[in-house]
Order: structure tokens, then C-alpha cells, then sequence
């Protein structure tokens, strides 16, 4: 059942973490603390397992894994002597990493990116590949006409300039090559009509979007709680500062808007309303890998009286991505040999706007996800 794992961004910091984890995961130097399919009630219920996967991936950059490593011990993200102990490993995975295939065309460059896939799957003896966007949040794209038609998408991508994003011509590239695709950041991805077409065609399922670590996760339990007890919730601000890659990339006003409608999806979709309020990200350079987040909440409670409450996240979003795209990889994959096709709402635990009609709040979203493990394990029998 050995799987591969093809990273977008393959030398970031979420990247590499992954990375790292995984391998010392394997090699029984650590624990798997982070990754939900090692809990307690999903432990050993999905197959391929962490020790099963095989790494690849896509990068623009050309930065040595080992040295990335260095960088993220460096900066607190990753124990030095985990990062110093899986070395060998990691220069394995450096020959599986690819630079990003640019064509004179979107649909050469898509073919281009098809066949490192198809490489990487035959020299490893893959059973399946599945394909992950961990690479920067793209701005949301101008509508055109070929997106809601895979005849016309086809056709335009032959044409010269960009029909589609990076992220959906990665997962248009994925999808052709019998991958399925994964989009753990809030990029257009395979959210896009023609390509739920191109999935289903293929009999290939995919996920997204924006994956949930940090304030959101924390929106995601409090904001039921307020709709439970029938407080009605009257403004709700949030002030997110980032360092690193992710927040120099979000200081771009599309990334930025991008990310910030994300992260908002989850109040309108509990709470039947949208607060007073906003989520503003502001990038702060000393933060490094880190980020902090503050949130005011004011409510109305019994003859209306008024009420706040505050909260402050402070975490590592490498650290606490990285488990959470492991857990996405072997539940794709398990879905995939399940023989699903199209999107997998039952994922939306792991991320911030997921895909589909689904519930919002955290519990409801685990009860759904327990349900689609055991529909997935391989000793349930219906």
C-alpha cells in the first residue's frame, strides 16, 4: 500500500516539517502527537499508514531540504536533533523534488507536470499518488468562461496566457495524471466546475480548502457554544500576526483578502448571522514561524445584558499544519482505493472553508469524519 506523498511547495516550512515528522515518525524517533488518525479512536483504522507514504514534490526555489530543515531547528519549529538524526532520509527526498515546470502553453505545462507524477509513481512502485498544494495563497481569480466546461478549459489551456491559477492548473495536472489532489491553503484549487468534472471523469476525489490550525480552530468550538446557549454574539474582531513566508506572502491585498474570507466562513455558517467585525492579518517579520492571534467577542445575553470575551492563540503553524497534512494524504488515498470520486465534504474537520455543504462547528465535523473512517477502515464490513 505504499503511497506518495507530492508536495506544492515542497521546500517550505510546512513542507519540510511534514517532512520531517514523517520520517522521524518512521523511524521511531518521536511520536505522532498532532496527527488526528493516531488519536485514541482512529488509531490503526486507515490504511496507508505514516510509514507507508513516499515524498516528492514541486518547488519554485531551489533551497536544499537540509538546509530548510536547519532553518526551521533554528528557529524553534523542529527539534535540532530530530531534523540532524533523519538527514540521510531527507537527502533521499531531495532527489524526488522537482523544479515547477513552466511551458509556452498552460496546457504543456500541466503535461509537464503530469509526467514527473508519472515518473515519481513508476520509479517508486506506487500503488497511488496523492498531490498537496502547501505552497503560498494565490488571490482569488477573475472568473472566465473555460472554468465552468472541461471541453473549454481544455481547449483554452492550448491557447497562450493563464486560463487558470497556478493552484488549479496543478490539480487540472494532478486530476489528468490520476492523482488525486488536496488544496490545504485557501487557493482556488479544484474548486472550479470544469475540474470537479475532470475528478469525476478520472474517478478521482479531492479536498480543501485552508487548513485549520490555529484561530479558526478555536472559532470553530466557541462560536456553537454561543448558538447552543442562544446568545446572540453582536461583534466579533480578530487581529492575526504572522511572520515567516506565509505572512510576507499575505501582506498582497489578494492574498490577503483570500485568506481573511477563509477564515471568516465559520461565524455566518454557526451562528445563522455574520457579527460586527472583522479578521485582519498583519505580517510581523520578528514572529518568524510563529503567530499570534487576538479576538474580541461581545454578546448579549438574559434581558440583554452585555458580555465579552477574549482570547489569544499563540502557536508554530508549521508545527501545527504539518500532522494535519499527513492525516489528509492517508485519508485521500484510503477514499481513493474506496473507489470515491469528487470532493470529500466529510474532511471539512481539517480545514477552514471546506468543500460542500457541510457543518461548521468542530464536534459535528468530527462525528462526520469518525463515521467516514469507519466507512473506510479496512476491517469494517458494512
Amino acid at each position: 500500500m505504499r503511497t506518495g506523498a507530492w508536495l506544492l511547495g515542497a521546500r517550505g516550512s510546512v513542507a519540510v516539517t511534514s517532512l520531517i515528522g514523517a520520517l522521524a515518525i518512521r523511524a521511531g524517533l518521536t511520536g505522532p502527537t498532532g496527527c488526528v488518525l493516531e488519536s485514541p479512536a482512529l488509531r490503526e483504522r486507515v490504511r496507508p499508514g505514516i510509514g507507508d507514504l513516499v515524498f516528492g514534490g514541486h518547488d519554485v526555489t531551489s533551497v536544499p531540504l537540509e538546509k530548510k530543515a536547519a532553518e526551521l531547528a533554528g528557529a524553534g519549529v523542529v527539534p535540532a536533533a530530530l531534523a540532524l538524526a533523519v538527514k540521510d532520509d531527507l537527502a533521499a527526498v531531495e532527489q524526488q523534488v522537482r523544479p515547477l515546470p513552466a511551458a509556452a502553453t498552460q496546457a504543456a505545462t500541466a503535461a509537464a507536470i503530469a509526467a514527473d507524477l508519472d515518473r515519481f509513481r513508476r520509479r517508486n512502485d506506487l500503488d497511488r499518488v496523492v498531490v498537496v498544494n502547501v505552497s503560498t495563497t494565490e488571490p482569488v481569480p477573475s472568473p472566465h468562461p473555460a472554468h465552468g466546461s472541461l471541453d473549454a478549459l481544455r481547449a483554452a489551456l492550448s491557447e497562450p496566457g493563464a486560463v487558470l491559477p497556478p493552484s488549479s492548473l496543478a490539480a487540472y495536472a494532478a486530476l489528468t495524471a490520476g492523482c488525486p489532489y488536496i488544496d490545504f491553503t485557501p487557493s482556488t484549487g479544484a474548486r472550479l466546475p470544469a475540474l470537479d468534472a475532470l475528478a469525476r471523469e478520472h474517478g478521482l476525489p479531492y479536498a480543501g480548502h485552508d487548513g485549520k490550525t490555529g484561530e479558526t480552530l478555536v472559532k470553530s468550538v466557541l462560536a456553537p457554544m454561543f448558538a447552543q446557549r442562544n446568545l446572540k454574539v453582536r461583534t466579533w474582531s480578530g487581529v492575526n500576526l504572522l511572520g515567516g513566508g506565509d505572512g510576507a506572502n499575505l501582506v498582497r491585498p489578494g492574498a490577503n483578502a483570500a485568506k481573511s474570507a477563509s477564515k471568516q466562513r465559520v461565524l455566518p455558517e454557526t451562528l445563522g448571522y455574520l457579527p460586527q467585525g472583522e479578521t485582519r492579518i498583519d505580517y510581523l517579520e520578528d514572529l518568524g514561524d510563529f503567530k499570534t492571534a487576538w479576538d474580541l467577542v461581545t454578546f448579549e445575553g438574559f434581558l440583554g445584558t452585555g458580555m465579552r470575551m477574549e482570547f489569544t492563540w499563540h502557536g508554530c503553524d508549521s508545527a501545527l499544519a504539518a500532522p494535519l497534512v499527513l492525516d489528509l494524504v492517508r485519508l485521500t488515498a484510503a477514499a481513493h482505493r474506496a473507489g470515491r470520486a469528487g470532493p470529500l465534504p466529510e474532511l471539512a474537520f481539517f480545514f477552514k472553508d471546506p468543500l460542500g455543504e457541510v457543518p461548521h462547528g468542530l464536534a459535528e465535523q468530527w462525528r462526520v469524519l469518525c463515521d467516514l473512517v469507519t466507512a473506510l477502515d479496512p476491517e469494517h464490513t458494512p
